[in-house]
């Protein structure tokens, strides 16, 4: 379907979803809406195994929540949480391809996704800085800052509004990588069309077992992955991977 707020391609098995509210692809309402559905386009369509997201232009990933927008919408904060929750949870890989700005709820909606990659341009910033306006990171990032950096770092960020440059984000892991502005597509291509290689239904099973350690600890997390290996085990992707490499060939997986 077409949206008014966001670019979805389709490039081969990947998805490339692009914010597209310039200059500062600030999240309106309407985007929250449309994002929801695109959402639930990629998941269904069984040809796309990764989800790439990005932001137009060069200046902005996202720049948070349009505040002017946010007034006329009380239930905002709800709809946002729920929102990149579903992306933290969305069980193809989802990469952050990070070309300028990630601030507020654009900072939170790269730390739901799987991986994120920044370009290296001092001009960028990326943070929480809600505390500036009285308010806290309420999209999920007080929880996915924590679990990512560690109490005191995430504490550190949040409270005195950090906007760190991009090399100073890959240096406490708030990034996982950075390169050159022009580099930065093509690179997280390369690796989005790698894991979209990778066999579908382990891909799952690994992401779903991580969720549902992270989620509710150890116990339930070995749960998942029993339940997840003996689903792997008998699919006919398990049979191809395991023929391929007896006749040393590159396996052809179709999420069977």
């Amino acid at each position: 379907m077409a949206y008014e707020t966001l670019l979805l391609e389709k490039r081969g098995k990947v998805a490339v979803l692009t914010l597209n509210r310039p200059a500062n692809n600030a999240v309106s309402y309407a985007m929250l809406g449309e994002f929801d559905k695109a959402l639930d386009e990629i998941a269904s369509d069984r040809e796309l195994r990764v989800l790439v997201i990005t932001g137009s232009g060069e200046k902005s990933f996202c720049a948070g929540m349009d505040v002017a927008d946010a007034v006329n919408h009380p239930d905002v904060g709800p709809v946002g949480r729920a929102l990149w929750t579903k992306v933290d949870r969305f069980e193809k890989p989802v990469i952050a391809a990070i070309n300028g700005h990630a601030l507020g709820g654009g900072c939170e909606l790269a730390l739901a996704c799987h991986f994120r990659y920044m370009a290296a341009n001092d001009n960028a910033k990326i943070g929480c800085p809600e505390l500036n306006l009285g308010i806290i990171p309420g999209w999920g990032g007080t929880q996915r800052l924590t679990r990512l950096l560690g109490r005191s770092k995430a504490l550190e960020l949040m409270l005195f509004s950090k906007r760190l440059s991009p090399a100073e984000a890959l240096a406490i892991g708030l990034v996982d990588g950075i390169f050159p502005p022009h580099e930065l597509m093509p690179k997280v291509m390369e690796m989005a069309e790698e894991l979209a290689g990778r066999a579908p239904l382990a891909v799952q099973a690994v992401i779903r077992s991580v969720q549902a350690h992270l989620d509710k600890g150890m116990d339930e997390g070995l749960k998942v992955e029993t339940e997840q290996s003996r689903i792997c085990a008998t699919s006919k992707d398990a049979v191809e991977g395991f023929t391929a490499f007896l006749q040393k060939r590159k396996p052809e997986f179709k999420g069977e």
